[in-house]
């Protein structure tokens, strides 16, 4: 499968289902969302899967890109298409591993655009919005995407977080996330 980002630039992908990645609408419709807000961003990607909302967080200049996968085998394809995109003074980073367990290693970093989509039939959702809140990673001004279902989601928004706005793209659903005041 070709996947394309920003810029008509071509990414590799993992051949079969291990990564499911967003599709263009929902990408393009996130990235207009928050185009005022990448350029010089801390841009944190949870589950990244190909990598492609970091690499296209890159293009759009982004300063710094972090990301937690933890299949060794889509973190291959996430590094080396990272490694394609980003200029130079750019930073980025990629965690192997839980995202649970690997979000605590982050914390005393603060990013101000967060974007969590995990597959969907997870017990993600909870424990990492959990870990977030609990490990202060979101800026002040900051945001938190979360792709799901359109279903909605069922669990408790941790007191510090509110949700500030919604889309829904087909049977995805955008749910953004931020700071109560």
């Amino acid at each position: 499968m070709t996947l394309r980002i920003y810029g008509n630039r071509a990414l590799k992908t993992l051949s079969g289902k291990d990564t499911r990645p967003t599709q263009s609408m929902v990408r393009q419709a996130l990235f207009n969302i928050w185009q005022s807000a990448i350029a010089d961003c801390r841009w944190l990607d949870l589950c990244a899967g190909t990598g492609a909302m970091g690499a296209e967080a890159l293009c759009r200049g982004a300063s710094t890109v972090v990301g937690i996968e933890q299949s060794s085998r889509a973190c291959s394809v996430i590094e080396q298409n990272w490694q394609q995109v980003a200029a130079e003074g750019q930073v980025f980073q990629l965690l192997r591993g839980d995202v649970v367990k690997k979000l605590p290693t982050l914390s005393g970093q603060q990013f101000d655009l967060i974007y969590f989509d995990p597959p969907y039939a997870s017990e993600l959702y909870q424990p990492v919005l959990n870990a977030i809140a609990a490990h202060n990673l979101l800026s002040e001004n900051g945001e938190l995407a979360v792709e799901h279902r359109l279903k909605g989601l069922d669990f408790s928004i941790p007191t510090t977080l509110e949700i500030c706005r919604q889309k829904n793209y087909g049977n995805t659903t955008l749910t953004f996330y931020q700071l109560k005041s």
